[in-house]
């Protein structure tokens, strides 16, 4: 893969890892400890991180905005993430848990202009990742028009690190709308969109376990795409199937690419640049699982 795709996955790949960190550090447990999240498995505080953006949404806006996962298992968590702690409540303490992670990855050098030429960069570009018009939400039950917008509406963090963690959010989140969209146009429904995902090596399929779909419905969902002629009998794509997997991938790039093309080719370069050092810290500290059902590396 070359040109503006390329670039485009690049960027992901980059800034995927700066975001993740809340999922993972030691720290982001304990600030969900003191909200009263139960952290002996991840799940809670997962669902409250990430949804806070939303408002105090029910299950089904999470089961439409979050795509992968299977809806018995949202409802397992959702909305009582927001019986223990408000969203108001969860945003704030996810900028705590950033600053703690981020702070233990690169110590002083948050404060230095590398972090803040960084973040203003980064800014540029998530600001012109636009949803529809008036889509987002403030915290406290309004529904959005996908993550991106409701990650586009919060005030931007004052410090450089926090804003930088903030753009990569806005920006991944934008790109994962438009992953969700690229996924329907290709008439692959949840599961199916998790199947076909595995079937090109992106993991191995225990690895999308967590996503809480029941076997059964995995099996069901391997047939429908049997049927279709997408997978093996063996459950490995088909041509067809490698080849419908790409068109997804390259047009999930297409909608995630308006941000760089306003940030300009000599931006988005310097700040690859930037992210080198920072990617590759947050990779070695073996924070982050080293199979993912993104499929960074693999796609």
């Amino acid at each position: 893969m070359t040109g503006e795709p390329a670039r485009v996955r690049q960027m992901w790949h980059l800034l995927e890892p700066l975001h993740a960190v809340l999922y993972y550090a030691p720290g982001a447990f304990e600030e969900a400890a003191v909200l009263g999240y139960d952290t002996e498995e991840r799940w809670s505080s997962y669902f409250a991180w990430r949804a806070a953006p939303l408002g105090a949404v029910g299950a089904a806006e999470v089961v439409r905005t979050f795509h992968s996962f299977a809806p018995a298992m949202v409802d397992r968590h959702v909305p009582a993430v927001w019986a223990t702690a408000r969203p108001e409540a969860v945003l704030a303490a996810r900028l705590r848990a950033v600053d703690r992670a981020y702070r233990a990855l690169f110590g002083d050098r948050v404060e230095g202009p590398e972090f803040a030429e960084a973040a203003a960069l980064a800014r540029r570009a998530a600001e012109a990742a636009r949803g529809p018009q008036g889509a987002g939400a403030a915290p406290g039950g309004q529904v959005s028009d996908g993550m991106g917008p409701a990650n586009s509406a919060l005030p931007w963090p004052e410090t450089p690190h926090l804003a930088l963690w903030q753009a990569a959010t806005v920006l991944r989140e934008h790109r994962g709308d438009g992953h969700v969209a690229a996924l329907t146009e290709a008439g692959l429904d949840p599961v199916e969109s998790l199947v076909s995902f595995a079937a090109v090596g992106a993991a191995r399929p225990e690895v999308f376990a967590s996503r809480g779909w029941r076997t059964e419905e995995w099996g069901a969902a391997r047939q429908r795409l049997q049927e279709r002629g997408l997978l093996a009998a063996d459950g490995t794509a088909t041509d067809a199937g490698r080849e419908l997997r790409a068109k997804v991938e390259l047009r999930t790039d297409e909608e995630a690419a308006a941000p760089w093309r306003a940030l300009g080719e000599p931006g988005r370069e310097r700040l690859a640049e930037l992210l080198g050092e920072p990617w590759l810290e947050v990779i070695g500290s073996g924070m982050l699982p080293a199979e993912n059902t993104l499929g960074i590396g693999k796609v």
